[in-house]
């Protein structure tokens, strides 16, 4: 007897019903506008419109061309240190010495150039160098002791502030420097640190150009090169950033002898702007600087930030600074005015990443 077997047709699938499709909140990619949101220096954007458009308004001499170069100028001297010290806060640091280190780089170069007799250009390379080696011994402190920088740098500020009124006092017999305007090399050095030229029969400031260059090569390095990698690494976690081969302690020594030359450039500014540097001043710059870069979206607590909210946040400054006095008003408001930007701005900031983060 003959068994005979059925073989069973392979079973035919048909595709499932098109349904609605899930997403993955982790990988859905978020609107435009929150990805704008997300950046750190969208919020002192508007805020810096909305500055420039008050004042517009309620001083005329700001339409002006020069008045708005003069106000320019004052952005840029506020800002051009507010950009290193940006890396350094977003790096996770603080520099409370930075408004007298200015001075400190000034006075270095003016009494060594006119007290021996040399060429200025020997008196502002030494106090490059100075300018450096404070700021390597402030970020050294820290990584071998362990402690905040806000002790050490604030001990480095008293120093060098009692530093260069002493020793002022004891090279010139009083509290300014001598004039070196008649010194050789003065007029080659003036040009690159504090001359001017006209566009449109406007008068401009060097300072406004450097502090534009100085903005976009900050930005270059944070999100074109490895080192801005390593900056945005140690402000956010040290310890991780370590594990993984970031080298902590020389990003953080770099970045606050980035401070140094900050404060190295414009210290020479006011020396070839003036002929002569004030052995008390600087003090409080530091907070100025400190609060241009809050208010340019860079956090407290290190790890987020960008080159460009500082310079938003310096014309803002430079903006209320001016815009006061062409006004008409009291100047005594202004600190009034930096006090309230900064509590406003730092609200903004907050508003705009827990709004972009939401989702």
């Amino acid at each position: 007897m003959i068994r005979m077997t059925q073989q069973a047709a392979p079973a035919v699938t048909s595709p499932p019903a098109p349904g609605p499709q899930k997403t993955d909140g982790r990988t859905a990619q978020r609107p435009l506008a929150l990805r704008l949101l997300a950046r750190p220096e969208v919020g002192v954007f508007f805020g810096a419109v909305a500055v420039f458009v008050f004042f517009l308004v309620t001083a005329p001499p700001v339409r002006d061309g020069s008045s708005m170069a003069n106000i320019l100028y004052q952005s840029s001297t506020i800002g051009i240190m507010a950009l290193p010290v940006a890396l350094l806060m977003i790096g996770g640091e603080f520099d409370l010495s930075s408004g007298v280190a200015v001075i400190t780089s000034a006075l270095t170069a003016s009494m060594l150039s006119y007290q021996l007799s040399m060429n200025v250009w020997v008196g502002v390379i030494v106090a490059l160098l100075v300018s450096l080696a404070i700021g390597a011994f402030n970020g050294w402190m820290i990584m071998r002791t362990g402690l905040p920088s806000f002790l050490v740098t604030l001990g480095t500020f008293l120093i060098l502030q009692g530093v260069n009124l002493a020793v002022t006092k004891l090279i010139t017999g009083n509290v300014a420097t001598d004039n070196i305007s008649d010194m050789d090399g003065f007029d080659q050095a003036k040009k690159i640190f504090a001359s001017t030229f006209d566009i449109g029969g406007v008068t401009v400031k060097i300072t406004i150009v450097w502090w534009l260059v100085f903005a976009a090569l900050a930005t270059w390095v944070l999100l074109r090169t490895k080192y801005g990698n390593w900056i945005f690494s140690v402000g956010g976690n040290k310890a991780s950033a370590r594990a993984v081969g970031v080298p902590v302690a020389f990003t953080k020594i770099s970045l606050f002898m980035l401070v140094g030359f900050g404060a190295w450039f414009v210290g020479m500014h006011q020396l070839f702007s003036f002929s002569t540097v004030q052995s008390g001043e600087g003090v409080g710059q530091e907070l100025i600087y400190i609060a241009a870069a809050v208010i340019g979206g860079c956090l407290l607590t290190g790890g987020s930030g960008s080159a460009i909210g500082p310079v938003f946040g310096a014309f803002m400054f430079g903006m209320v600074q001016q815009g006061i006095v062409y006004a008409g008003w009291n100047p005594d408001w202004f600190m009034a005015f930096l006090g309230v930007m900064l509590l406003g701005a730092t609200l903004i900031n907050l508003w705009v990443q827990r709004t972009a983060t939401r989702r």
